[in-house]
């Protein structure tokens, strides 16, 4: 009969109903048990990165406490870094280990790649487990310290580099400054190698100093090339919103500042004010000075060599006529100078030329007193004077049987062949030159620049007092200019009635006997950083 419901199917129904009621329960309990685990491997994933990160945290601690050591000792540690510290609810253990001695090598990567350097490589450990579940991490690095001769760049600045040479200028080799770098060139400027900077890379001078100026400053490609930094009706610099992505594609990399990531590169100082200065100042509560270095020095005009470990005065034993003084006038300085006068060739016949190439000199006396190197066209070896005082060199200088050679003073200048101090008081036209050249990489200092005061930029780096037009001076080392001078305040100006000099035919050149190690001056300094260069993760663990 239809429409009647049998009692047999009422029960199935209900059966139907509790089977659906229990598949439901399942699935419900299914689905409690997935989300249980998803948060537990959210917590599990959270706790490892909360380790990972504490982990790195230890090995940037490893790496600044091995920082801190070089620059408090100026050595490697003898004990390597190691401690334990609490972050981020993680506690953290970190280790050290050298890999070895240092050893000179070439390196291979970042903007000094090709440059030799003293490369001292260690290992960082650092482990971090999660007070929270224990989870750990175990992560390392390998870490390096490279000491890079400072000698290896044409140029080198501390601080601001500006450059406006008159004629054609050359740079060989490469270049550095800390600062900025302002370019500009009366005609052309050519850098044959790497140019970097800390700051900007800019055309041009701040202020519009000199403006007009607008020969050529060419930079090679990748392809060894000039490229000028004139494109397409404007200046390719720092200050283009594309200065980034155009740059790189013109010059493949070889100019590079800020917006590339360029950073300071510093000698490693112990003092607390971090000033290079002090390497030239005497030794008395002066950890960075280089008189500690020598094996012969000049203080306040009496000579000393180092005999057996003590400081013998030998002035009664130096061949007549090696330490002399006289007096003349430095334009510049409008000063009448105190020079203790070295004979180039009359130390080198005698035993006290310094053993290890290292030569010191102070004048701590009333007056302006400097020191001059004179008669040294040929030096018996390898040599490096360290001055407190302004420096002169009189004449050709290590051009027979060229030597390693270097000068670090207060400022260097430069006396021709034909150098007379009876006319250095006179006109400008009494101080005539004839063609001189030298051997020898130089760290000078200079005034401040800027536009009230500019210092002649680099072309005047090296310093004059004569006249010099059509005369030819020829300087072959490396450039460095690490401080501002403490003794010569004299600005620099060209022309007008109170000139001092004229200009030469400026040869400056990188001596590319330096890219070779065993060629580079006695106690060369160094540039040092700290990179590193390689990571990984070793163990990953949950409880």
């Amino acid at each position: 009969m239809t429409g009647r419901i049998f009692k047999s199917e009422r029960g199935v129904a209900m059966l139907i109903a509790l089977l659906m009621m229990g598949l439901a329960l399942l699935i419900g309990l299914a689905a409690l048990s997935t989300s249980d685990d998803e948060v537990t491997i959210a917590g599990n994933e959270m706790q490892e990165i909360r380790s990972f990160y504490a982990a790195e945290a230890g090995l940037e601690m490893a790496a600044a406490a091995l920082e801190q050591e070089y620059d408090s000792t100026g050595v490697p540690p003898t004990i390597m870094p190691q401690g334990t510290d609490q972050v981020n609810d993680c506690s953290i253990s970190y280790i050290t280990a050298s890999d070895g001695p240092a050893q000179m090598k070439v390196l291979t990567s970042g903007s000094l790649t090709g440059l030799h350097s003293l490369v001292k490589s260690f290992t960082m450990t650092a482990t971090a487990t999660s007070e929270i579940d224990n989870a750990k991490v175990v992560l390392a690095q390998t870490f390096e310290t490279d000491m890079v001769p400072i000698f290896q760049f044409a140029v080198f600045y501390e601080n601001d580099l500006w450059a406006t040479p008159a004629g054609d200028m050359t740079i060989t080799g490469r270049v550095h400054c800390n600062g900025s770098m302002y370019l500009q060139a009366n005609t052309n400027m050519y850098f044959d190698g790497r140019v970097t900077a800390a700051g900007a890379i800019e055309h041009g001078f701040p202020g519009g100093l000199y403006s007009g100026t607008n020969g050529g400053v060419w930079f090679k490609d990748g392809s060894g090339n000039y490229q000028n930094m004139y494109q397409s009706g404007s200046w390719l610099d720092n200050s283009d919103p594309d200065w980034y992505s155009e740059a790189s594609a013109l010059w493949a990399g070889n100019v590079r500042d800020e917006a590339f990531g360029e950073e300071e590169l510093n000698v490693p100082l112990a003092n607390s004010t971090g000033d290079p200065h002090k390497m030239i100042e005497r030794a008395g509560g002066n950890p960075d000075s280089y008189e500690t270095k020598a094996n012969f020095k000049i203080l306040d005009g009496v000579p000393y060599s180092l005999q057996g470990g003590v400081w013998q005065d030998v002035s009664a034993s130096l061949p007549a006529g090696t330490i002399t003084n006289s007096s003349f006038y430095d334009a510049r300085e409008s000063e009448w100078v105190t020079s203790t006068d070295v004979d180039m060739d009359k130390l080198s016949s005698s035993s006290y030329y310094p053993s290890n190439g290292v030569f010191y000199a102070s004048d701590h006396r009333s007056g302006y007193p400097v020191i001059r190197l004179t008669n040294g066209s040929e030096i018996k070896d390898a040599l490096s004077v360290f001055s407190e005082n302004p420096l002169y060199i009189q004449g050709d200088y290590n051009t027979t049987d060229k030597k390693p050679a270097a000068v670090i003073a207060d400022v260097v200048t430069y006396l021709s062949n034909n150098w007379d101090d009876a006319n250095s008081g006179g006109s400008l036209s009494s101080r005539s030159t004839s063609p001189t050249t030298v051997n020898v990489s130089m760290i000078t200092g200079d005034l401040d620049t800027d536009i009230q005061t500019y210092s002649g930029g680099l072309a005047n780096l090296p310093r004059f007092l004569e006249n010099w037009s059509g005369t030819k001076f020829t300087l072959c080392g490396s450039m460095v200019n690490l401080w501002r001078t403490r003794q010569a305040d004299g600005h620099w100006s060209y022309g007008g009635y109170n000139a001092y000099y004229t200009a030469p035919t400026r040869d400056y050149r990188f001596d590319l006997d330096l890219n070779d190690p065993n060629n580079l001056p006695p106690e060369t300094p160094v540039v040092r950083i700290f990179r590193r260069t390689g990571w990984r993760q070793e163990y990953v663990s949950f409880e």
